[in-house]
């Protein structure tokens, strides 16, 4: 594209948007409305996969040793364990390391538990901490476990993982679902709202039809224009979630400390990739879907 034609481009298109000012601001005012709530979605679905992958990491079946097993049983118990295709990792955890977890729980009352840490007063059992590499198969898992010898019962939050792992999957998906069906709204929106600044200039289009301009030399300044309201759109919410999101993310790290969100900086970084690029996708495929009808003369 020759640098005159660039230059004559561009200015035609800051000329559009200045001089169709109220169009101008609905156009990006559609962006910017459509790209917030997109965008806030994005935050609220990066935060719950985060989420997700944390609560996976903590997910472990803890599998109690019989007391009254022998050590034979407690042998092929351990060999089967190990060799169980979807077990990631299994340690042993010794009655006595229990009891020293406990006591660092317990902290200062760790006096409670004076005279418990003989062997034969202990009250706590020979563990196992099972990870599999598959948390939600936790369930299945445990119940085709729960059969193996030497094994005296099984705790793994039964009743609380499972319906978490399905909120939090319905959350992605719906989150997904309406971050798509926001998009093509947005697409509808915006070349609708040109497509009324396209139509006050029909007139003009047609006569540089007549007079031999071609098709993409009337469609360049649009696209142009549709360019620089998508970006602009696409600036507003991103500035917008930046600063409510740091509030946000200050708030929560001094009141709600137990729930880690993604860092602003490392948040933000993944939503300007799809805003401002999306922003102006949206805008130049309005522009271009607006201005067809009327090349047809």
């Amino acid at each position: 594209m020759p640098i005159r034609s660039l230059f004559y481009f561009w200015k035609e298109a800051l000329k559009s948007i200045f001089h169709h000012g109220w169009m101008s601001i609905a156009s990006i005012a559609v962006v910017a409305i459509t790209l917030l709530i997109l965008g806030s979605f994005m935050v609220i679905n990066y935060n719950v996969a985060i989420l997700t992958e944390d609560i996976k990491e903590q997910v472990q079946i803890v599998l109690y040793i019989d007391e009254g097993a022998g050590a034979e049983e407690v042998n092929e118990l351990q060999a089967l364990l190990i060799s169980h295709p979807q077990m990631e990792e299994v340690r042993y955890v010794s009655k006595e390391e229990a009891m020293e977890r406990l006591k660092d729980q317990l902290g200062e009352r760790a006096f409670l538990l004076d005279g418990y840490e003989e062997e034969d007063k202990n009250p706590l059992r020979d563990s196992y901490e099972l990870r599999t590499n598959i948390p939600e198969e936790v369930a299945v898992i445990a119940e085709e476990i729960e059969n193996y010898p030497a094994v005296g019962y099984l705790d793994y939050g039964s009743g609380v993982v499972e319906p978490l792992f399905q909120f939090t999957g319905i959350v992605r998906w719906v989150g997904l679902a309406f971050m798509s069906g926001l998009a093509l709204t947005a697409v509808f929106l915006i070349a609708h709202t040109i497509r009324l600044t396209v139509f006050i200039r029909r007139k003009e289009i047609m006569i540089m039809k007549y007079v031999g301009a071609t098709d993409w030399f009337i469609r360049w300044p649009f696209i142009f224009e549709g360019l620089l309201l998508g970006l602009f759109g696409a600036l507003i919410p991103v500035a917008i979630i930046y600063y409510a999101y740091e509030i946000a993310f200050l708030w929560m790290e001094t009141n709600v400390y137990f729930v880690n969100l993604i860092p602003t900086e490392e948040i933000m970084a993944e939503i300007m990739q799809v805003l401002i690029p999306l922003g102006v996708v949206l805008g130049v495929l309005g522009s271009s879907i607006s201005v067809r009808r009327f090349l047809k003369v």
